[in-house]
């Protein structure tokens, strides 16, 4: 027999998974214990006094009337066995044989008195008469303790005997098939991990302060305190989420608002701190919730294997019911009974009693009451398991009552697990709520952000670029620290790679900021930046992957000069590059893009009367329609580079203004179009570099204003004399072509400072070339230049000599008398020059205040 500490074993189930237990199922449990402790009761009464007591059915019809009273009386004094077994029985048959009132065997010792004469007075004798009255039957005391056992077993219905054992079974099945879903292999894992992570997120400090931050937030006293703010210490650390209802939209579309570069509101969300270890265990929380989510979501076997085991128990409640039912009625007191063992005792049927009968049937009314009850709460289950899609849950409520309102519906076994725990409280899924928001997460990044990246740090990354401006760059963080915007001297802020960077009202504070760099970085500003931004930047580069990822509000900036647009630009996704059009821009001077278009975006042209600038660098796409350039009438420089253009576009001599033209990287062979030019009186600058060009047409010298020339990098064989009759010319590139002989009427330009031979084949260099006495750049490195003549100390002008590369034996020691030049402007083999005269290196290595300059 089991022990009730054993059985109850079966219904361990770990305290901390309370949680996903319904009331049902609790309620079921206890009803499950009581119906353990019924089975348990039954079974021990039956073990020490189930009894079954026999009496033989007489056949005198004469005696038929007194034979009820005889045998009631014989059933109480004179046999009283049971079905026991072993000792037990032995010791009730040595009882009754001691017993004086008992006399079973009298009857029998009556029959055969007559065979001997008495031994007693006839007083005695008549006495003993009177006292033993009764039926004679014949049977002894072991015959009777037969007859008992035998008729336990044939008489007694089966239910009678099994009771307690099946009521036991029954309640065993019953609990593993409530508890089978936590011990399932496929199953416990999960419910293991959501409970641990359930608990962690219900006790985690970030849990309480976001939604305590979440219900004061809309609160007036809590606007007021926030408004009061300003006078806090200017480096404080502070979260920039609160204060601001916009703060997670792009743009913020309130009307009637108007910036007061005087008067900078400054909005202070609340101070609160989170403990950095804290902070640290939330950021992991978030993580593990994400993984569990989608760990969970692609199946729903705990909810088929929920509702698996309900119908199971529902069947098992309508079996047993069924069942018991019929058998209420078996468990009498009396039985009759037929052992068929005439032969051993001479009786053929026997009248039995069951004294356990009365309390067998309580306890089986009690247990069909109690199967009734759990029936019934099983339906219930069933009822609610089928009414709503428990495989969806929404978390709508939780979204209405704070200010995360992104958090997910979530499907499959995780929402069956949050009606679960609904069901035990719903402070457990709310609280839970907040690891699922993104909202919450960028919160919760922030506050350790702003832990980390604190004023002094900052000040350490900020450094001075090219154009000497103070620049502090940003890289991969979670969002933007508030510290930056107490940065006031900042000239340059670089955010890359920041998907949740957000500005503040406080960028009002920096007004020296006028360049703002955001790569990859699609950043959301409130109201009261958006309208600094509008009239204080000037310059913006925007890197992008998706144009969608372009921020709305840059379409917006009126004052902004300079705009870099650098990301996919493909044809389907052109007309968004003016998202409520370029048209704002009105004092947009420079437009950079750098994409892979097909046409010019005709949204372009609404800025194009204000662009002096534009350039687009394509990755190869050929751009094909260059009709909108002719609108471009104030544009002074143009630059279509890797466009895979093969002649000079026709709409670019319409451009009147332009005074400065780069086609670089593209496929063009010939330029006979150049001739057009002569249209363009301003055009001072031409680069036709690294394209295919294999000659210069002699209508280059219509080009009267042209000052610089860039035609390296192509597949030119010679020089026309053509070129050299471009008096103005001051810069000429024709490096790495095939150029094998610089033309004697190089001497005609008197004006060139800047001349770039390098990586061609020329041997020999004209006298002619030194007559160009405002030189200040030479290039002729590798080359197949065998000697510098000794005029080259005509260039006093020179700063910068290229010769390495050639096959000189010797430099000359004229290069002493070039007053400007010096060691780290000439670039030589170092044998050559160490082979100098030493008066000549010592004049080269003379240091000079006069800054190099190559001018290109």
């Amino acid at each position: 027999m089991f022990t009730l500490a054993e059985v109850a074993s079966l219904n361990d189930i770990q305290p901390t998974y309370r949680i996903l237990k319904p009331w049902w199922d609790v309620f079921m449990d206890y009803l499950a214990v009581v119906m353990l402790m019924v089975a348990i009761f039954a079974g021990t009464m039956q073990l020490t006094k189930d009894q079954v007591v026999c009496l033989p059915v007489l056949q005198s019809t004469v005696n038929s009337k007194a034979q009820p009273s005889a045998s009631g009386k014989a059933d109480f004094t004179t046999v009283e066995t049971t079905t026991g077994q072993g000792e037990e029985a032995s010791m009730r048959t040595v009882s009754f044989g001691s017993a004086p009132t008992v006399t079973p065997d009298i009857p029998l010792s009556r029959a055969t008195s007559s065979q001997y004469q008495p031994t007693e007075s006839g007083q005695e004798l008549k006495k003993e008469q009177k006292d033993s009255s009764g039926r004679k039957t014949n049977l002894d005391f072991q015959q009777y303790v037969f007859i008992n056992q035998m008729c336990y077993h044939l008489a007694l219905p089966w239910y009678s005997k099994y009771f307690p054992y099946l009521v036991l079974i029954h309640t065993i099945i019953l609990i593993v098939s409530s508890n089978f879903w936590f011990k399932y292999p496929k199953t416990c894992s999960k419910i293991e991990h959501f409970v641990s992570i359930l608990g962690k997120c219900f006790e985690s400090p970030w849990t309480t302060k976001a939604l305590s931050e979440t219900a004061c937030e809309d609160s007036e006293e809590n606007k007021q305190r926030l408004t009061g703010a300003q006078s806090l210490p200017k480096y404080v650390s502070t979260s920039s989420d609160e204060g601001s209802p916009s703060a997670s939209t792009p743009m913020i579309t309130k009307s009637g608002f108007k910036f007061s570069a005087d008067k900078p509101m400054i909005e202070v969300p609340s101070v609160t701190i989170l403990d950095k270890k804290d902070g640290e265990q939330a950021k992991a929380l978030f993580e593990k919730v994400r993984k569990f989510r989608a760990h969970v979501e692609d199946s729903d076997l705990i909810y088929k294997l929920y509702v698996g085991q309900t119908v199971i128990k529902t069947v098992k409640f309508i079996f047993i019911l069924c069942y018991t039912a019929n058998f209420v009625n078996t468990i009498s007191f009396e039985h009759i009974c037929n052992p068929k063992v005439e032969h051993l005792i001479g009786y053929t049927q026997f009248e039995c009693t069951h004294n356990m009968a009365y309390m067998l049937k309580k306890l089986l009314i009690s247990y069909i009451s109690l199967i009734c009850v759990y029936g019934f709460i099983c339906l219930y289950t069933l009822f609610w398991l089928f009414r709503i899609p428990l495989k969806e849950y929404s978390f709508e409520k939780v979204r209405e009552e704070s200010s995360f309102s992104d958090i997910p519906d979530v499907k499959n076994d995780f929402a069956f697990l949050l009606h679960m725990v609904d069901q035990y409280d719903q402070l457990y899924s709310k609280r839970f709520g907040v690891f699922l928001s993104e909202v919450s997460e960028n919160k919760l990044r922030e506050i350790s952000l702003n832990h980390e990246w604190t004023f002094e740090k900052l000040r350490q990354h900020v450094s001075r670029n090219a154009q000497d401006k103070q620049e502090l760059h940003l890289f991969m963080l979670s969002g933007v620290p508030d510290a930056v915007f107490d940065l006031t001297d900042l000239e340059v802020l670089k955010l890359e790679l920041i998907p949740e960077a957000k500005i503040p009202a406080k960028i009002s504070q920096m007004t020296n900021l006028q360049e703002l760099h955001l790569c990859h970085c699609p950043a959301k500003v409130e109201q009261t930046a958006f309208s600094f931004l509008r009239d204080h930047l000037r310059c913006l580069h925007v890197k992008f992957t998706d144009v969608a990822e372009i921020p709305a509000w840059v379409y917006l900036l009126k004052t902004l000069r300079e705009l870099y647009l650098i990301g996919n630009l493909n044809s389907e996704n052109n007309k968004m590059i003016g998202l409520d059009s370029l048209r704002e821009l009105r004092h947009l001077k420079i437009l950079h893009v750098k994409s892979n278009l097909t046409k010019i975006p005709p949204n372009i042209t609404d800025v194009a009367p204000h662009l002096t600038k534009l350039v687009i660098h394509n990755d190869g796409t050929k751009l094909v329609v260059l009709n909108s350039l002719k609108k471009m009438t104030n544009v002074a420089e143009l630059e279509l580079q890797n466009c895979e253009l093969e002649r000079i576009p026709h709409a670019i001599f319409s451009l009147s203004n332009l005074q400065e033209l780069d086609l670089k990287s593209n496929s063009i062979r010939t330029i006979e179009e150049i001739i057009s030019f002569q249209h363009l009186k301003r055009l001072t600058c031409l680069k036709l570099w690294h394209n295919k060009i294999v000659s210069i047409p002699s209508s280059i010298t219509h080009i009267k204003n042209l000052e610089s020339l860039y035609l390296s990098n192509n597949k030119l064989e010679s020089l026309p004399a053509a070129v050299f009759s471009l008096q103005k010319l001051r810069c000429l590139d024709v490096s790495y072509n095939s150029i094998a002989l610089i033309p004697v009427e190089i001497g005609l330009l008197q004006n060139l400072q800047h001349f770039h031979i390098t990586g061609n084949k020329v041997d020999v260099l004209p006298k002619q070339l030194f007559k160009c006495v405002k030189l200040r750049t030479l290039c002729l490195g590798q080359n197949c230049i065998t000697s510098i003549p000794d005029k080259v100390s005509q260039l006093l002008q020179l700063t910068h000599l290229e010769l390495k590369g050639n096959c000189l034996d010797r430099l000359p020691a004229t290069l002493g008398q070039c007053q400007l030049l010096r060691k780290n402007g000439l670039v030589v083999e170092d044998h050559l020059f160490d082979a100098l005269p030493p008066e000549v290196k010592e004049v080269l290595n003379q240091d000079t205040s006069i800054p190099f300059a190559n001018g290109i």
